[in-house]
């Protein structure tokens, strides 16, 4: 093969040795990129190319040039011959067959696209921008757009890009190692957006393993498919400067935080059972939330997970907007809307663990890659699901850039870190012998509190108006706690402890309550240990638990008494507030991902008053800071009435340096009580600003006329004579 080259000399091209081609024709060459593409040849350059069904080859540069005819050296498309070029370049070829003809871009004519600063933090484990350097990314390279994809794989024999665009044939499309990494990457020419493609990776016994989705993946396929897809960055105009300002600058502790937790595929749905898209539910959701009063929406996790009733604490796609709802872009577009109104959006996100799929991580590379290969420590056993490997500087990394993804690439305003429990201990769910201790002999997971602590720096100190919220069901120390003091850097916990003691109380017939006054007054001894969130949450609405309203003692109108008397004790309780979707209308039945909430019940009067009431709540919490800025600080709170177990009341002051002090008053039994007497800070008149039992949300109307007055008693105390309507909350505001 004698081809004219451009310096006006010639060369002889050396052919591939026969076992290389065969190697090459089979996928199972370990470095095509050493005899594939453009390669120096005396003082010339040789082109060989791979491509199936090809009959003739020519070479061409990447503006059309012809360059040079390639030969046939095997039947399955190994092609080569010397090209006319006066220096390495990138270049294409023209194909044919009896069906016509076509253009290929060659990938093996490029030269890599991640550098050694990209090796040195990643081995580091200090990469901090891996969202876009791992996976796929459409990008121009070279002078030719295509889309580059990397992933790691340290022990695989070959990895290969397979998808629509190579006829799924994992010898077309072998990557490069970069040794020093154990990331495999190439550039595809031509490769479009829309795409489904995965990974076909060969282990290091050599064994072809199942198809495995890309662990970056920005965009997946829709269940029951489960392929990546490939896209672009994310294309959104964002209009919430004002919005991410603020937040920036506030004290989150000292403002009010009232969250409507969502399951976005069962909040409401077509009236065919389908899901809404992320633009109808910006549609709907968004002025819902906002005529409710909710300060931010909270979602179950919306990375992509294969099983809907998983709720998506099954995740598969991490990076990836589940496409259930659209395209990540929609998803963009309904947290820009949010913030235009003042919505923050919060989601919940899952570190603690992975299913086992085959297409997902586990065993990714043949290994036991990101979880650990002792099932005592990389096997949950609560969920049989795998657990991260947290001591494994890749997998450390891939978890922390995912936190940091979500809150650059899509401006959400918080994470909330589901099952922190499981992830800080060795033997959560174990029995002895099944678990594995620390280096000190003890239970305390240390690789999982470096992570949690590592995530909250880089979170708070690259996005400073974000929170990190923990689903913490201990008495773990210093949750919310800065790293720098000993915590785990988290801005806020779940108050598990609050939620279980309430529900408990409420749940016993009043008659009863007065053995149990404890379960009401015990939390105010730790309640401001932590910086608390107060959640009445999707877990406690499943799995036979009867919704809120089922859970509540008495006949139907005691139940709607007993909620509502519960939602005003936990609106003026100390901690920010979480409520479950269908909750603030009184849903009776028990939530179920597969249908939409029962919106009907709003035409009854009793259920549009509990709604009425959970706005009204909000409003009221929101508007009055005695309410909700020291929610996190015990000079915020002072009882009034801690002890009247037999009646079963209990008062308390809410104050704030400055503001107008706030009484909340509880009587939790179906007892109507006139003149009973409450001590006040300050004589004078305090306006009655909220009562359970008022007529619009459904009660019996009893109250006190829009006030009390405060005055000195016979003790030389101060105090108010107050009507307590049956099983009601009512809050009083110091009149000016």
């Amino acid at each position: 093969m004698t081809t004219p080259m451009g310096s006006g000399t010639s060369t002889t091209a050396p052919p591939l040795p026969e076992q290389e081609v065969a190697a090459i024709a089979a996928g199972t060459h370990a470095n095509p990129f050493a005899v594939l593409g453009v390669q120096a040849a005396g003082k010339g350059y040789v082109a060989r190319c791979f491509i199936p069904g090809a009959v003739e080859v020519s070479a061409e540069t990447i503006a059309g040039k012809a360059i040079g005819t390639l030969s046939r050296v095997n039947d399955a498309g190994v092609f080569e011959g010397a090209v006319s070029l006066r220096k390495l370049q990138a270049i294409r070829y023209r194909a044919r067959n009896d069906g016509g003809e076509w253009i290929v871009v060659d990938p093996y004519s490029f030269g890599p696209v991640l550098g050694p600063m990209d090796d040195y933090y990643i081995r580091e484990g200090s990469h901090l921008r891996l969202f876009d350097k791992m996976g796929c990314h459409a990008i121009r390279h070279e002078g030719v757009d295509g889309m580059h994809f990397a992933v790691w794989a340290p022990n695989a024999q070959r990895v290969s890009v397979v998808g629509d665009f190579n006829g799924w044939d994992g010898r077309r499309h072998v990557m490069r190692l970069r040794i020093d990494t154990g990331i495999w990457e190439i550039f595809l020419p031509d490769v479009p957006v829309g795409a489904a493609y995965k990974y076909e990776i060969v282990g290091r016994n050599g064994a072809l393993l199942p198809l495995k989705a890309d662990p970056f993946a920005r965009r997946s396929e829709m269940r029951p498919k489960n392929a990546s897809v490939t896209t672009g960055e994310v294309q959104q105009v964002w209009e919430d400067g004002p919005h991410r300002e603020f937040w920036a600058r506030a004290d989150a502790r000292r403002q009010p935080i009232s969250i409507y937790e969502v399951h976005p595929g069962s909040w409401q749905r077509h009236g065919d059972g389908g899901f809404l898209t992320w633009d109808e539910l910006a549609d709907r959701l968004i002025p819902y939330c906002v005529d409710m009063e909710f300060t931010h929406i909270e979602f179950l996790p919306v990375s992509e997970h294969p099983y809907d009733p998983s709720w998506g604490y099954q995740t598969t796609g991490l990076y990836a907007p589940t496409a259930r709802f659209g395209d990540p872009e929609g998803f963009a577009r309904f947290v820009n809307g949010a913030h235009k109104v003042g919505i923050g959006v919060i989601l919940d996100w899952v570190p603690a663990h992975f299913p086992t799929d085959a297409h997902g991580l586990k065993w990714f590379d043949g290994t036991a890659l990101y979880e650990h290969e002792d099932p005592r420590q990389g096997f949950h056993p609560d969920w049989n699901t795998a657990i991260y490997n947290f001591g494994r500087q890749e997998v450390f990394s891939y978890l922390v850039n995912n936190a940091l993804y979500w809150a650059e690439k899509f401006h959400v305003d918080g994470l909330r870190v589901d099952a922190v429990a499981s992830m800080l201990y060795l033997d959560y769910s174990r029995k002895h012998g099944e678990w594995v201790p620390n280096e000190y002999g003890g239970n305390e997971n240390l690789e999982a509190v470096r992570f949690l602590q590592a995530m909250n720096k880089a979170v708070y100190g690259s996005h400073p108006g974000i929170m990190t919220i923990a689903e913490e069901s201990t008495s773990w120390p210093k949750v919310s706690a800065p790293v720098h003091d000993g915590g785990l850097g988290f801005g806020f916990k779940w108050n598990m402890g609050f939620m279980h003691d309430t529900l408990q109380y409420f749940a016993r017939e009043p008659v009863h309550r007065k053995h149990h006054h404890n379960d009401l007054t015990f939390g105010l001894v730790y309640a401001f240990s932590e910086n608390f969130v107060l959640p009445l949450s999707h877990d406690e609405v499943v799995h036979g638990k009867g919704s809120l309203i089922a859970k509540m003692a008495g006949d139907d109108w005691q139940k709607f008494a007993n909620l509502r008397a519960y939602y005003g004790f936990m609106w003026g309780y100390p901690g920010k507030k979480l409520l479950f979707m269908g909750q603030e209308f009184a849903q009776w039945q028990e939530w179920a991902e597969s249908r939409g909430l029962d919106w009907n019940l709003l035409e009854y009067p009793m259920h549009e008053g509990m709604r009425r009431l959970v706005r009204d709540l909000n409003g009221t919490y929101r508007s009055k800071p005695a309410l909700h800025r020291m929610d996190c600080e015990p000079d915020g709170f002072e009882w009034l009435i801690a002890d009247d177990r037999d009646n079963s009341v209990f008062a308390w002051l809410r104050k704030a340096p400055g503001e107008r002090m706030v009484a909340v008053v509880c009587n939790f039994t179906p007892v109507y009580r006139e003149d009973y007497a409450v001590r006040l800070p300050v004589a004078g008149r305090w306006k009655e600003i909220l009562n359970t039992d008022a007529e619009i949300y459904g009660g019996s109307g009893k109250g006190n006329g829009g006030a009390v007055q405060a005055t000195a008693d016979a003790n030389g105390g101060i105090s108010a004579v107050i009507t307590l309507p049956p099983l009601a909350t009512l809050m009083f505001e110091q009149d000016a």
